[in-house]
């Protein structure tokens, strides 16, 4: 039988998911590199409402995961989710340059801009869930390869996320808001050689270890499964109808407590009550054995913690960027670097230390010394809270005014890019690991869901940023200076 399987090394078709999910990287990052920026100095809004803005956008691009994993399970199979998500995301990226084009026009050029987030976020949500639940189908189950493939594969993403911003931040973000709108067209670009690269060569490269052709047909319409269906009790539309009511009005009542009772905007109560109402859907699926319910459990709570480490990591986009504007200096040898260029410091530090905690997990797994996946995660947690730690001391007494070193936010990224290696390719590896084949993709979207909530979250704190004359206040507490967040953030 042929196999896509070599005997040692891995399989090209990681290398060539590599290649496409780098390009599509490319392009969100890139959109996002200057998008806080785009908000506050072509369309003069304030920081809180780009905070706002940022965080409903990054909040709902990890929340459609949930729907493409599902109509990727259910109905389209892998690769048609993958192509028609590259789509969306082609055109959403042209109407954010529509959208920079018209800057000065009002509001037309708000409306070109929420179209085109909307066109990105569901473009977003077929592609990612997809494309990242390919890499576990190229290995056989139980492969020890798989921690090692997946973080090879989030080299391929950091790639695309390191020359991004640089390209898109050399373009777009010259001083001159008229010039925000080459960095969307490039970012548009970066979209479409996804594409193409997707659509050449995928028969090629998407090959299972057992020869077969991979995500041509959808999960859950495959024999394979016809035995977990008998475990299913019989089919009844009244019962099937009643479910679903009562599962609308416990999304419907959460919705309600989160925006009545603690005055949530809409997209924050949304995002919130769907990432409550859906795990709790999916593990009441009485087609599930007790088995496949405990790895469910198990995938949920470390989805739980991960909530925690990207909403302090994500303040990249957002007021880790206010800082770099405002109060880094970024002068070097006379040179003046772009803000928009400190969010390519994560990307290249992790494509260099990439392959070194990559084999890393190879040489402690060959000795069987590898740590488990919640021990991984748990050191993650601790980098991203030693490197806030650290940037707080290199702020603290300083006036208001005074710039810090460059070298405070070099190594405060450096620091969360180690964090960030040893949780989130192991998160991905665990959800492949853990769940059942029919709700693969479906499952890796929840884990994308976390980071839903998780970003709809930064975006709240970023909102916390100081601001000359804006008072701000989280717990009744009022943050007055940049080390009173940083500090809060730690």
């Amino acid at each position: 039988m042929p196999t896509n399987e070599p005997k040692q090394g891995h399989p090209k078709g990681l290398y060539f998911v590599f290649a496409t999910a780098m390009s599509e990287r490319f392009s969100y990052y890139g959109m996002r590199a200057i998008f806080t920026l785009y908000l506050i100095k072509a369309l003069l809004m304030d920081k809180q409402l780009a905070s706002t803005i940022y965080g409903n956008y990054t909040g709902l691009v990890y929340l459609t995961p949930l729907i493409g994993g599902y109509v990727a399970d259910r109905y389209l199979g892998m690769r048609k989710s993958i192509l028609w998500g590259a789509i969306m995301m082609i055109v959403g990226q042209l109407f954010m340059f529509s959208s920079a084009l018209y800057y000065q026009s009002g509001d037309i050029s708000h409306w070109f801009m929420y179209v085109g987030l909307a066109a990105l976020i569901f473009g977003n949500g077929f592609f990612k869930p997809n494309i990242t639940t390919m890499v576990g189908n190229l290995y056989v189950k139980g492969d020890k390869r798989l921690d090692s493939a997946y973080t090879i594969f989030y080299m391929g993403v950091n790639v695309g996320a390191f020359i991004a911003p640089l390209l898109c931040g050399f373009f777009g973000d010259t001083g001159n808001p008229a010039d925000f709108k080459y960095g969307f067209l490039i970012a548009a670009i970066g979209m479409l050689l996804s594409l193409i690269l997707f659509i050449g060569w995928k028969s090629k490269f998407l090959i299972g270890p057992d020869g077969e052709q991979l995500g041509i047909e959808a999960a859950g319409k495959m024999d394979i499964h016809k035995s977990e269906k008998e475990l299913a009790p019989a089919n009844s539309s009244k019962q099937n109808t009643t479910a679903f009511l009562v599962w609308i009005f416990g999304g419907l009542a959460l919705f309600g407590l989160f925006h009545y009772a603690f005055s949530f905007d809409i997209i924050g109560a949304v995002i919130f009550s769907i990432c409550i109402i859906i795990p709790a859907y999916v593990i009441s699926d009485k087609s599930l054995t007790k088995i496949e319910q405990q790895r469910i459990w198990v995938i949920y709570i470390i989805a739980f913690f991960v909530i925690f480490f990207w909403s302090a990591f994500e303040q990249a986009g957002a007021s880790l960027t206010y800082f770099a504007d405002e109060q880094t200096n970024r002068e070097i040898f006379g040179w003046t670097m772009p803000a928009s260029y400190f969010q390519s410091f994560n990307p290249v530090f992790i494509v260099l230390m990439g392959l070194v905690f990559s084999n890393l997990w190879i040489w402690l797994g060959k000795k069987n010394m590898d740590p488990a996946s919640p021990v991984k995660q748990s050191m993650g947690l601790f980098f991203l809270a030693l490197g806030y730690l650290v940037i707080a001391f290199g702020v603290k007494n300083v006036a208001p005014g005074v710039k810090v070193s460059i070298l405070w936010l070099t190594g405060l990224y450096f620091i969360h890019t180690m964090g960030e290696l040893m949780l989130s390719p192991i998160g991905l590896s665990m959800v492949n690991k853990l769940a059942p084949l029919r709700f693969a993709s479906l499952l890796m979207g929840v884990w994308y869901m976390s980071m839903a909530t998780a970003n709809k979250f930064a975006g709240m704190l970023s909102g916390l940023y100081p601001e000359a004359g804006k008072p701000k206040f989280i717990f009744g507490i009022q943050i007055v200076s940049l080390y009173d967040f940083l500090c809060f953030l730690w």
